[in-house]
């Protein structure tokens, strides 16, 4: 019980992070120690496990499919969306630079001890490293798409949605912001539009059964390789975390502002160093420190459970 609470716990982890854009819920997954489980288990739901289950033999497909750790960690997402989508909205809004300050300071320390996995750093392992780190920064220019609520666009949004939440270093809001359907998706959420929901949700079975195939793979093969990919994704996802950015407004042909829902629609941020050294300032710096601390709790933790 007390291991099940324990994963469950990641779960919220991840499911906090999945709803922040920026940040990946597979770079917590990877930093707490159940990426390649998780990757493992979701790929477990294959014929074998159809076959276990129309024969019912229950027992046989719970331990087939990792089913009690995949209940955990489906748990914890599922109570940190329904319940931080609006603490976290909330602390958004006022709060800009503290809430990205924290996750800087955890992705900032997770560029080292995830690249601290790496067994051994050949030229093929750097430059995969320099891919990555380049695919996630080059992400962070790409301009926003229109908002679309065409079912099968939906279904493609819960696709490439849920393909990079659980890949470290590729935030699945930000690329839900990307295709447009950001505010869509969570104004669903807060007022469980099904409409919405249905269709996203269809992609995210599909994206995650298939996805979690691939990159089974491709661990199991490029294990190195694999890791200072992700590690160069989850460095380059720093430009996007960057406390201090300044949002750049949608604009129409004429040159007006977009509004949505009363609101200016955010095209991408452009990055500035802060002004001052105020007080806000240096509490930002502090929590960047704690996001950091933080990291370092979780591996001394892992590594004296492990020992």
């Amino acid at each position: 019980m007390k291991e099940f609470l324990i994963v469950v716990l990641k779960g919220v982890g991840m499911g906090a992070a999945n709803v922040i854009p920026g940040v990946s819920g597979g770079t917590i997954a990877l930093i707490t120690g159940v990426f390649e489980r998780l990757i493992n288990a979701i790929k477990s739901f294959n014929l074998t496990a159809i076959r276990l289950l129309l024969k019912g033999k229950l027992n046989d497909f719970i331990r087939h499919t990792d089913f009690y750790f995949l209940l955990a960690v489906g748990l914890g997402i599922i109570i940190a969306i329904l319940s931080l989508a609006r603490i976290l909205d909330f602390l958004f809004s006022n709060y800009p630079v503290y809430i990205w300050s924290y996750f800087f300071g955890l992705i900032l320390a997770s560029v080292y001890f995830v690249g601290q996995t790496v067994e051994k750093w050949s030229p093929y392992v750097v430059v995969s490293f320099i891919i990555g780190t380049a695919i996630a920064v080059s992400i962070f220019f790409l301009k926003p798409a229109e908002a679309n609520e065409s079912f099968f666009y939906l279904i493609l949004c819960g696709v490439a949605g849920i393909s990079s939440m659980i890949l470290p270093g590729l935030s699945g809001s930000f690329i839900l912001i990307l295709m447009g359907n950001y505010l869509l998706v969570i104004d669903a959420i807060n007022n469980l539009r099904l409409d919405i929901l249905f269709p996203v949700g269809l992609g995210i079975v599909f994206g995650l059964i298939g996805f979690s195939h691939l990159l089974s793979w491709v661990f199991r093969k490029f294990r190195n390789q694999t890791i200072a990919l992700l590690t160069g994704f989850i460095l380059g996802s720093l430009m996007i975390i960057w406390p201090w950015k300044e949002k750049i407004f949608a604009t129409s042909a004429i040159g007006e502002v977009l509004m949505k829902d009363g609101e200016p629609v955010v095209a991408r941020y452009q990055l500035v160093l802060p002004e001052s050294f105020s007080s806000g300032e240096l509490v930002a710096i502090i929590i960047i420190l704690a996001g950091v601390l933080s990291i370092w709790m979780i591996e001394w933790a892992a590594k004296r459970k492990t020992s």
